[in-house]
């Protein structure tokens, strides 16, 4: 067995099993081991069924007390029974299992485990096993991975353990030599993918985890380092001198923009006019104004004969960008000639727009990672703006400056990121930042609550519905998990229709759909054809309804400080005063510490900087940034030291290049990429 192998050939995977691991990204023997836990269940206790407590991990056994009933409920089939042990009785429910039917007999005694929700009637997809089997698992570390339908956690485990089986410490060809790995206090590559998957203490996790951030981190920065080159003042024949017109412009806008927009303004203009290629970062707070910054730029460059492309990580963001340069264009006749592109255009429609970028007739071009694609030629780009820079691969990034010669570079983010990491993360670019809110926007109000307000918030909602507002509601997870209670996108409609009347029209979305789905969706609720969207963190990026105002985010504890302040960004983009609203299931003093700094402040950089302070090297799990594809295991926040070790590391290999042993260190690197990260372009 090779680690490039498909999984096919791992013993008991076949075709049908390959395709649920498909669904998941996972195709070959190295990206199975490499799919690794999001938690850790240590078991507890087998007790009463009187002394069950609710939100936590419980075991019980007891005597099935009552016949088995199967039915079916909105296409979903239930089996439930009910279980005593002499203290109580306590109701079990396997949803989508019915085969369990002629396995579950009354009389026979089971041990069942799993966790209870704060509002659930009994056990929901618990474990069953027997008392023999659970003493065995006790006092190990049960990992839960993050599943697609049909695929369980055991059958991950079965697969890791094949492989591990069978390749050894020099198949996985660990780059980093002993010498640095000791430096840095990490563990070898094949040791740390082990101690994930298979741990014996929460300590050995922590111990694999640092390595495979490191790893991360260090993947990241050499490419970046790679593919930057050394861009950052070079000289530039697109030199863009006049500005005629653009104070007049922005003096002509209903609503004056703030200090901080007009200090990044000065400085894209100075960088566009000095001669040098522009590579600079707008990291703007959520709501700051950062488009009409970007479309200034554009102006400039318009004004100055260049075309200047602006791509964004999806349909609906595009399509938001093209309609206000359109509506800025036609209200204050300025030299702006947009137009959109993106993947899912009619043929027609790409014909004209492709060929109206070659011939120059339009000046600013908004897409999507179509703007990339070989068919694009450009008539004269001069300015490459990357919008929600954090969504796309480094690669993508100098794709578009690459289409023209020696192209300015801008690209904007509006993920609060403290100083000091981002001069790590963003050491090629300059960086503006925009701290303070456009005037007519009312500061957030803020609640964080516990599960037993649901019913109240349900009803404040509908309040805002009637005077005519939409709702956003996130949920941490897709679909059910296994002994899970956290809440999901899949079944959440469902719980909630009982607190809304028939004519509450309520929507869901999750990043498993496909593009064209999840653009249609969120269409549908920006026109208000929907007053409720439950969604996955996907909703997380730019997208700009200002008639939603209020977000619930249930499970708030699962995400950290920083994602919880991007989430709450969607509400608050009009006149009216706005809600966000978290629900924790855990009441922990450290907990509430935490999340009540998002009822303190509405400044994203300053939660970002006490986020990192109060987080702690305990905290891995469940805390991770939303939104953040750059990085799977990594945190920027729990992990800045680590990612300080990794800029060191690499800056040490680099400052030292034709010392033998860095010279090997990084040839070994590109090889491990070449051969495993599929990624990655060497250049």
């Amino acid at each position: 067995m090779q680690l490039t192998d498909n999984i096919t050939e791992i013993k008991g995977i076949g075709e049908k099993t390959a395709l649920l691991f498909s669904k998941a990204s996972v195709f070959s023997v190295y990206e199975i081991i490499n799919y690794f836990p999001r938690d850790y269940i240590e078991l507890p206790e087998v007790v009463k069924i009187s002394e069950i407590v609710k939100g936590r991990t419980n075991a019980v056994e007891g005597k099935v007390c009552s016949s088995v009933s199967l039915f079916s409920n909105r296409g979903k089939s239930i089996l439930s029974f009910d279980i005593n042990d002499g203290s109580g009785i306590i109701k079990v429910y396997y949803f989508n299992m019915p085969f369990l039917r002629n396995s579950i007999k009354p009389g026979m005694t089971i041990l069942v485990y799993g966790t209870i929700g704060y509002e659930a009637k009994g056990f929901s997809n618990p474990k069953m096993t027997s008392r023999e089997e659970y003493e065995k698992l006790r006092g190990k570390l049960i990992p839960v991975y993050p599943l697609v339908k049909g695929l369980t956690s055991a059958k991950i485990v079965t697969a890791v353990a094949k492989v591990m089986q069978h390749i050894s410490a020099d198949e996985l060809e660990d780059y980093l030599p002993e010498n640095i790995r000791k430096r840095e206090g990490l563990i070898g590559l094949y040791d740390a993918i082990k101690l994930m998957h298979f741990p014996g203490s929460i300590e050995e996790v922590f111990t694999a985890r640092k390595r495979l951030a490191f790893d991360e981190f260090f993947t990241f920065l050499y490419k970046m380092k790679i593919l930057s080159g050394d861009t950052k003042k070079s000289l530039t024949n697109i030199v863009m001198n006049n500005t005629s017109g653009i104070d007049e412009f922005i003096d002509s806008l209903p609503y004056k923009l703030t200090n901080g927009q007009l200090q990044a303004i000065k400085e894209i203009s100075e960088d566009l006019s000095s001669g040098y290629q522009m590579n600079r970062l707008v990291q703007g707070d959520v709501g700051c104004g950062k488009t009409i910054v970007a479309i200034i730029a554009s102006l400039q460059a318009a004004i100055n004969g260049y075309q200047a492309a602006l791509m964004a990580p999806t349909v609906v963001l595009a399509s938001q960008h093209y309609e206000d340069a359109l509506n800025l264009a036609s209200l204050y006749g300025i030299d702006i000639r947009p137009v959109l592109l993106t993947g899912s255009m009619k043929a027609a429609e790409r014909r004209t727009a492709l060929a109206g970028i070659k011939d120059g007739s339009f000046n600013l071009i908004i897409g999507t990672h179509a703007l990339i694609t070989d068919k694009v030629e450009y008539n004269n780009l001069g300015l490459a703006i990357c919008d929600e820079q954090h969504r796309f691969g480094v690669k993508q990034r100098f794709n578009l400056s690459d289409k023209g010669d020696m192209v300015h570079q801008l690209v904007m983010s509006a993920t609060p990121i403290p100083r000091t990491l981002g001069l790590i993360l963003y050491g090629d670019l300059d960086v503006s930042t925009i701290k303070e809110k456009p005037a007519n926007r009312l500061p957030l109000k803020n609640a964080v609550v516990g599960p037993e307000f649901r019913p109240r918030n349900y009803k404040f909602m509908m309040d805002e519905i009637n005077k005519g507002h939409q709702v956003y509601i996130i949920c941490p997870m897709v679909e059910e998990g296994e002994a899970d209670t956290l809440k999901n996108v899949e079944t959440y409609p469902d719980e909630i229709r009982q607190y809304f009347p028939p004519s509450v029209r309520i929507a869901s979305l999750h990043g498993k759909m496909k593009s064209a789905d999840k653009d249609k969706i969120t269409s549908a609720f920006k026109n208000h054809e929907y007053d409720i969207l439950v969604s996955t963190t996907v909703v997380e990026v730019g997208v700009n309804v200002p008639n939603a105002t209020v977000i619930m985010i249930e499970n708030a504890e699962r995400f950290g400080l920083a994602g919880l302040h991007q989430l709450r960004g969607r509400v608050g983009r009009g006149d009216a005063q706005s809600y966000a609203i978290f629900v924790t299931e855990n009441s922990s003093e450290k907990n509430m510490k935490r999340l009540g700094l998002l009822a303190k402040t509405n400044d994203g950089f300053e939660i970002a900087s006490e986020d990192l302070k109060l987080r702690g090297p305990g905290d891995f799990f469940g805390y991770r940034q939303s939104g953040d594809p750059m990085f799977k295991m990594a945190d920027l926040y729990t992990d800045a030291d680590i990612l300080k070790s990794a800029k060191y590391t690499l800056d040490n290999l680099f400052d030292n290049a034709g010392n033998t042993d860095n010279d090997a260190l990084i040839s070994s690197f590109e090889y491990y990429l070449k051969k495993f990260d599929r990624g990655y372009i060497c250049l």
